[in-house]
């Protein structure tokens, strides 16, 4: 058995074999990326579960919007070597015109190229940072919230932005999918198959808000967002 997770990882363990079970602990969007058929009987030899990013990451914006109601502007950080993020990016697009806001896509492929982004970032002012889910953010997250803070820009993404000094963290616990995958492999282990195994869709989603952070950038976050945060920094 192959445990896995995001959409690289999966495609690639897919593309390697067609009969030895794979359990993905976590996905974007295994349907619109390809990596099974469907998510009530995904076929193949493929199953585990998905956060649906696309949503995730529109849902972020929404967020922005509240947290910052004159909110016009902001920069969003993508792998440009991930093939998730072209529907990501759609969806988030659609949810920022419905609320007058402009993104300014960051396309990245190498950590080396952040300074380089953020220098061209000055040029169109964006008021605030979406740093996504993909590893290459998620491992470069002190550099990016770093940069963030010093270009005045207000940061949201996974938990670990919160943590190394970002503003917001919204998104699924990834330690808790990564044990409830052991649900996946404990079921095919006695036999089931992963073609029958519908793919779980992620229902519960963290809110962490660095109030130091806020506090850091001169910006006073709303009393309706602090009482809705599940867990704030100070």
């Amino acid at each position: 058995m192959i445990v896995t997770h995001g959409t690289p990882g999966s495609l690639a363990v897919k593309q390697a074999t067609t009969t030895i079970p794979i359990v993905m602990a976590s996905i974007g969007d295994p349907v619109v990326n390809g990596v099974v058929a469907s998510v009530a009987r995904p076929g193949g030899n493929i199953t585990g579960q998905s956060f649906f990013n696309p949503e995730l990451r529109a849902k972020r914006i929404e967020l922005l919007k509240e947290v910052m109601p004159h909110l016009s502007q902001v920069a969003v950080i993508l792998n440009a070597d991930n093939p998730a993020t072209g529907p990501e990016f759609q969806a988030m697009e659609t949810a920022a015109q419905a609320l007058n806001i402009k993104l300014q896509a960051v396309r990245l492929r190498e950590p080396s190229e952040l300074v380089g982004a953020f220098e061209k970032m000055e040029q169109t002012h964006p008021e605030a940072i979406e740093t996504g889910d993909d590893p290459l953010a998620v491992g470069n997250v002190g550099a990016i919230v770093a940069l963030a803070a010093k270009a005045r820009l207000l940061s949201i993404g996974p938990e670990e932005v919160p943590r190394a000094g970002g503003l917001i963290g919204y998104g699924a616990d990834v330690v808790a999918l990564f044990r409830r995958a052991v649900f996946f492999v404990d079921k095919i282990l006695k036999g089931a198959k992963p073609a029958d195994l519908p793919i779980e869709r992620v229902s519960k989603f963290q809110f962490i808000l660095n109030r130091k952070a806020a506090k850091a950038l001169g910006f006073a976050v709303p009393q309706s967002i602090l009482l809705r945060a599940d867990e704030v920094i100070e």
